[in-house]
């Protein structure tokens, strides 16, 4: 049964009945096929817990329970009254004859969320942001990142997605065709140091999105951010969309495949139409500090020395680095060639639309090389050690296959490394220095 174990298989293989006169043919060499069934069943099992652990959590107060003076409230901010309805309509409101969506953007004050909640508004579309501020990275960047946001019109709601009540009472305000959820927590290696946060946000405050969605009338189509870590243990490249997801190399990418396996549950049982996109290591202006590129730069300038892992054969680890703009351009057509969710008030009234996008560049560079061409921009010698790559779930390559999303979105990268470097190098220098200025112009 050698020939059943390959690229054919679905992404989470479920139970294969074989034809009659092969299911006596299975001896010791189907170790492959069992391995397969066993890692499907473990991750199975790691998406139930997951769910009963959320279920186990949520609260049994009733959601739309306000306190005072219509002021809805959770356990860290407040918000709700005259004026914050005022300044919901306001930011949710589009162009004059844009004929624009109305779209709410989860994580409108992160990196990618930022980019694209100002694309949304440049071309008239009503945005609304919602943003937690948590602290996984210096929070005055995302602070800075919102100020950008209010001098382009849009509002950041401060609150969390595991927030029923304040969901349901953004969606009494403003009528949303369309929800953009970029929230999540991010990062690989910080998943060993808390993984709570990532049960929190990329799996309950996921499910409670959903749930929220499939409840309203209209219900709004989705469009949201996996990533490349699905493809955890793969070793065929490019990755394809078709290809195996069901090994992945860390808890990080485990909740993001369990969002992915949430998204076909309410697709199939509620009707929303929903969008996923794998973005593939996205740098550039307003980035994350985690991200290799961006403390790279710092250390560089600063004179400490940097680390650099190399794969098992001693070469570099390498990286499918993708410059924002692109992911932006890619996010607005998945947005634009979305269909209507065929759901009303929680109950299906018709088969919806279900994709997934892999959003990259398409050409793997060596971290190594990374590093040289930021020698280069910042002129700036590095000092270097190299590692072997550590068991911390962290990958030795990624590389995307894009030609489903070139060829249903239009998608087509443009930027290479290091005009992205240059980018990048030009914002980091001007937002650290000095000037207050500079720190908040886009």
């Amino acid at each position: 049964m050698s020939h059943l174990v390959d690229d054919n298989l679905p992404s989470t293989p479920g139970k294969y009945k074989a034809p009659y006169n092969l299911r006596f043919r299975v001896n010791s060499s189907s170790l492959s096929s069992r391995l397969t069934i066993w890692s499907s069943s473990l991750f199975l099992a790691l998406i139930i817990f997951f769910f009963f652990l959320l279920l186990s959590s949520k609260p049994n107060s009733n959601p739309r329970r306000f306190l005072g003076n219509n002021h809805f409230q959770n356990s860290t901010t407040s918000w709700g009254g005259s004026h914050w309805e005022k300044q919901v309509r306001k930011s949710t409101r589009t162009s004059s004859g844009s004929g624009g969506f109305t779209v709410l953007v989860t994580g409108a004050a992160g990196f990618v969320g930022t980019h694209v909640s100002m694309a949304l508004k440049r071309r008239g579309d009503g945005v609304l942001g919602l943003d937690n501020f948590n602290s996984y990275y210096d929070v005055t960047l995302k602070r800075d990142r919102q100020i950008v946001l209010k001098r382009a019109g849009v509002f950041v709601v401060e609150g969390d997605i595991n927030d029923a009540a304040l969901l349901i009472k953004l969606f009494d305000v403003a009528c949303f065709t369309h929800v953009m959820h970029l929230a999540a927590q991010a990062g690989v290696r910080y998943a060993m140091q808390n993984p709570s946060s990532y049960v929190h946000s990329n799996i309950a405050g996921w499910v409670n999105l959903l749930e929220v969605c499939k409840s309203m009338n209209p219900q709004p189509a989705i469009v949201w951010a996996s990533s490349s870590s699905v493809y955890g243990l793969n070793s065929k490249v490019p990755f394809s969309e078709k290809d195996r997801t069901d090994r992945p190399a860390s808890l990080y990418a485990a909740t993001k495949k369990a969002g992915e396996e949430f998204a076909h549950t309410y697709n199939h049982i509620y009707g929303l139409s929903i969008t996923g996109l794998r973005f593939f290591t996205v740098y550039g202006p307003w980035g994350r500090p985690d991200m290799a590129y961006f403390f790279f730069t710092t250390d560089i300038l600063k004179g400490k020395t940097i680390t650099l892992f190399e794969s098992a054969d001693k070469g570099s680890v390498a990286r499918d680095f993708t410059y924002v703009d692109d992911v932006v351009k890619g996010c607005l057509a998945a947005l634009d060639t979305a269909k209507k969710s065929t759901g009303s008030g929680g109950k299906k009234k018709g088969q919806a639309q279900l994709r997934m996008f892999n959003l990259g560049n398409t050409t793997p560079v060596p971290v190594s090389r990374l590093v040289s061409l930021l020698e280069k921009i910042l002129k700036v010698k590095a000092k270097k050690k190299m590692l072997p790559l550590p068991r911390n779930g962290d990958v030795e390559f990624t590389h995307a296959n894009i030609s489903l999303a070139q060829h249903e979105l239009g998608y087509k990268p443009s930027t290479d490394l290091e005009t992205g470097l240059k980018k990048f190098a030009r914002w980091y220098l001007s937002y650290h220095s000095g000037s207050k200025k500079k720190r908040s112009a886009w």
